[in-house]
C-alpha cells in the first residue's frame, strides 16, 4: 500500500510533476508522435515504480525516465512494424486463396525456391547442408543432428536461426 513517505513515490511525483513537460516534449521530438510519447512516459513511470523499489532511486530520474520511455517507444515501432510486414505476406496469401480455384489439387512446386532459400549465401555452409536435409530431405531435426554427429538441441537452434524469407511472389503461377 502506498503511503505518504514512500521514498519511490515521493521521487517519482516530484519528478513528474517539476520535469513531466520538459520529458513529454523531449519524446516528443525524438517519436515525433505525442500520443505514443505520453504513453510510453506512462510506462516508464510504472517501470520506475517497480525497479526503484528494488534497486534504489537513480541519481539522474529525468535520464531514467527519459531513456526507459524511449525504449518502449522503440519496442512500440518495432512491432507496428513487424505487425505491418506480416499483415502484407497476410494480403498476398488472401489473394492468392482467393484465386485458387477450390476443387484444384494441383499444388504448384516451388521447390527449387526452397533449395535457393536454404542455401542462400548468408547462411554458412553446414547451415545450408542441414536446412536443405530438413526441409527438402524430409529429415527431423534429430536426424540431421545425428548426420552431423551434433547434439539434438544444437542442430535445432542452428536450423531456427535467421531465416532468410524471400519475398513471396504477387502473381500465382499458371498450371
Amino acid at each position: 500500500m502506498r503511503t505518504a513517505s514512500d521514498p519511490v513515490h515521493v521521487a517519482i511525483d516530484y519528478t513528474m510533476r517539476q520535469d513531466r513537460g520538459r520529458l513529454i516534449a523531449a519524446l516528443v521530438a525524438a517519436i515525433g508522435d505525442f500520443e505514443l510519447a505520453e504513453e510510453c512516459l506512462s510506462e516508464a513511470m510504472e517501470t520506475a515504480l517497480k525497479v526503484w523499489s528494488a534497486t534504489g532511486i537513480p541519481a539522474s530520474r529525468r535520464g531514467w525516465l527519459l531513456q526507459v520511455a524511449r525504449r518502449r517507444a522503440i519496442d512500440r515501432l518495432r512491432r507496428a512494424r513487424r505487425f505491418e510486414e506480416k499483415a502484407a505476406q497476410i494480403a498476398v496469401l488472401e489473394c492468392a486463396d482467393a484465386m485458387a480455384d477450390k476443387d484444384d489439387h494441383d499444388i504448384p512446386d516451388h521447390r527449387l525456391r526452397l533449395i535457393f532459400t536454404c542455401c542462400h549465401p548468408a547462411r554458412d555452409q553446414k547451415t545450408r547442408v542441414a536446412l536443405t536435409l530438413r526441409m527438402l530431405g524430409g529429415l527431423s531435426t534429430d536426424e540431421v543432428a545425428r548426420a552431423f554427429l551434433d547434439k539434438t538441441p544444437a542442430m535445432a537452434q542452428r536450423l531456427g536461426s535467421g531465416p532468410i524469407n524471400p519475398a513471396p511472389s504477387v502473381h500465382p503461377e499458371s498450371p
